[in-house]
């Protein structure tokens, strides 16, 4: 891989989000998982392109670039979202990791996992919880897992089969 940064999002990395899901999204129904995020492309659904815009102008959007291109982002925040158990103690959460399916298989999702932990390191943080799809064949969760991660309760969001998963950091 070549000359690896991490920035801080902004407004304008809404497109570089629409582009990155939609790469997902196709690699995801050739796969047959259409389960995690449909078979349409975000950039043709108004719901998505906005959802895409509130990704954009979360402060803790992290954009990966290899050689000055885009090719990941991470979102953390100290608190989980919604349809999440609280932890009980304090937390970083990953609330969005995708990279580009460009750079599938560089490292670039390890990468911003790193970022997460060392981010959580820094802020004197013990424990990094994410979540995932836990459809389809169990890849996604077999990643994470492969990451260090540990499964712990799953939820269920309108037949949305989801899993959590965390790190200690010691």
């Amino acid at each position: 891989m070549g000359y690896y940064i991490v920035r801080s999002g902004a407004d304008a990395d809404a497109d570089t989000l629409l582009g990155f899901f939609d790469e997902a999204v196709e690699w995801l129904v050739a796969r047959g998982s259409s389960g995690q995020w449909g078979a349409e492309p975000w950039s043709a659904q108004p719901k998505r392109i906005e959802q895409a815009r509130v990704l954009a102008a979360d402060p803790g959007l992290r954009i990966a670039e290899v050689d000055g291109v885009a090719a990941g982002a991470l979102i953390v925040a100290e608190e989980c979202p919604e349809h999440v158990p609280k932890a009980g103690e304090r937390e970083l959460y990953i609330r969005l990791l995708i990279t580009s399916r460009r750079f599938g298989g560089h490292g670039v999702g390890a990468r911003l996992i790193e970022y997460a932990l060392d981010e959580a390191k820094r802020r004197g943080i013990e424990l990094v919880r994410v979540d995932c799809w836990a459809g389809g064949d169990g890849d996604l969760q077999r990643y994470y897992e492969g990451q260090g991660f540990k499964p712990t309760v799953r939820f269920d969001v309108n037949g949305w089969l989801g899993q959590v998963l965390e790190q200690r950091l010691n």
